[in-house]
């Protein structure tokens, strides 16, 4: 059901697919909570375009200067049930199970984090695969311990994994905002950008990411999230396999000789690999 819906079918979402990439523009007013509304929306959407094969690269962001996503709705918190004594889950689901979604899908997830962001939203920010913010406008908080709650969607695993494990600490346990510079020198952020840099920095690279082989593209992501799951070993026999399988698609022979016509494994060239890079995709 979900893979039949259209960009028309959200409400909270505004979608735009160019060229490979599916531009998603969070509006949720007046401060973009993560209401269950939007959760549910973030979830389908999430699934649905993990099928698409013609998005390559998935982008989060919001036109609200001050928000991108403030946190989990706390109303609908509090109507959580809580009669019977907690349970142990032997799968993953709900909240989980949504940020795995845009962890795992095999394209480039990309977040332009405007302004504030906080807990719900800071965990599917960290369950992608880049995060990218504004200077002197871009804030990360986790309030939920000073709630008596603690981050419920990720956020303990995630955060320490990103940052470490003293400034997680920091974060969740003191509830304290950090600011761009501050996020990006931690490992929060990939960079922190002026605010007027923000948007056309990640719109370029994000047509960048899209312009090159769509199996490359997934299969490194696949690899790269190894470094999490798998010990060393395992990560670098995984690693080896999917050189090889993808070494077998019809995109790899004609880029690597793409490659070497337009320069490559020339002083001048090599020189410029970045943009060599790009009109490789472009070609």
């Amino acid at each position: 059901m979900t893979n039949h819906l259209t960009d028309e079918d959200f409400e909270l979402l505004q979608i735009q697919r160019i060229d490979g990439v599916a531009f998603v523009t969070i509006d949720a007013p007046p401060i973009n909570v993560m209401t269950l509304a939007l959760f549910r929306e973030l979830a389908k959407f999430g699934a649905q375009v993990a099928e698409d094969g013609s998005v390559r690269v998935v982008v989060l962001r919001s036109n609200d200067p001050d928000f991108f996503i403030a946190h989990f709705d706390v109303s609908a918190i509090l109507s959580f049930p809580t009669d019977d004594p907690p349970q142990r889950q032997s799968e993953i689901g709900g909240f989980h199970l949504m940020c795995e979604t845009y962890r795992k899908m095999p394209k480039a997830t990309i977040v332009e984090i405007g302004g504030r962001v906080g807990g719900g939203g800071s965990e599917l920010s960290m369950s992608c695969d880049m995060r990218f913010g504004a200077i002197g406008k871009t804030v990360v908080n986790q309030m939920e311990v000073p709630l008596g709650i603690l981050p419920g969607g990720t956020g303990t695993q995630r955060l320490p994994r990103l940052v470490g494990r003293g400034r997680a600490m920091e974060i969740i346990l003191g509830g304290v905002d950090i600011d761009a510079k501050t996020a990006e020198e931690w490992g929060y952020l990939n960079r922190a950008l002026p605010p007027e840099e923000l948007r056309p920095f990640v719109t370029d690279l994000a047509f960048r990411i899209a312009a090159f082989p769509p199996q490359a593209v997934a299969l490194a992501k696949e690899a790269v999230n190894n470094a999490d799951t798998l010990p060393l070993r395992d990560g670098l026999l995984e690693e080896q396999y999917l050189f090889q399988q993808l070494l077998r698609t019809d995109e790899a022979e004609p880029a690597m000789r793409n490659f070497l016509e337009i320069g490559g494994q020339t002083r001048d060239g090599e020189i410029r690999m970045g943009q060599l890079a790009r009109e490789i995709g472009a070609s």
